[in-house]
């Protein structure tokens, strides 16, 4: 069971709306990974020339490689939007509600 406090920070309109905000963020952000790692798996699936080429002339690296790496830093850059966020604002925000419903 949830203690009285637990039960007065659920309830805070301040906590909720940080909860809101937090999952529209997270879940904005995996909508774009989602699309991101879903499109290349279909260029891929149905048009294996699309970026088949040579990123330089007598090189054996496609560009497919380049795309799947720019996946994947965009995948670590998201990341690090969602943990800068959550450092700088959900968690001071937290503490905030915290205190102020203990003080209460």
């Amino acid at each position: 069971m949830a203690s009285e406090l637990t039960q007065r920070i659920l309830k805070n309109p301040n906590y909720q709306q940080l909860v809101k905000s937090r999952n529209a963020l997270g879940w904005g952000l995996t909508i774009v990974v989602l699309i991101a790692y879903y499109g290349f798996t279909l260029a891929v699936a149905f048009d294996k020339t699309l970026f088949s080429a040579p990123l330089m002339s007598g090189m054996v690296t496609t560009w497919w490689i380049l795309v799947g790496i720019g996946i994947i830093a965009l995948t670590i850059i998201l990341t690090a939007i969602y943990v800068r966020k959550a450092n700088r604002e959900y968690d001071r925000t937290l503490a905030k509600i915290i205190e102020e419903e203990v003080q209460s």
